[in-house]
């Protein structure tokens, strides 16, 4: 699956998602901020993204995923 297809789930999926993605064969890394994240801790970002996966890695085609989530708030005090 290409990069593009990817980002393109994740920002359907996702309210207020922006995403980066990069692939490596079915490895997936992503780096996603979203003000769906707003008040969730890590655990429940990270179940919101692998839920925005759906059937892709149950059937192998994303094999591991790593995964970077911000709310806006989050990537702008890292980034400022």
């Amino acid at each position: 699956m290409e990069s593009s297809e990817i980002q393109e789930l994740l920002e359907n999926q996702i309210p207020g998602c922006r995403a980066q993605v990069e692939t490596d064969g079915s490895h997936v890394n992503v780096m996603i901020v979203s003000t769906a994240f707003e008040g969730l801790n890590t655990l429940k970002k990270q179940q919101l993204v692998y839920g925005a996966f759906g059937d892709l890695i149950s059937n192998g085609t994303i094999h591991a995923v790593h995964m970077k989530t911000y709310t806006p708030a989050e990537w702008q005090a890292e980034h400022a």
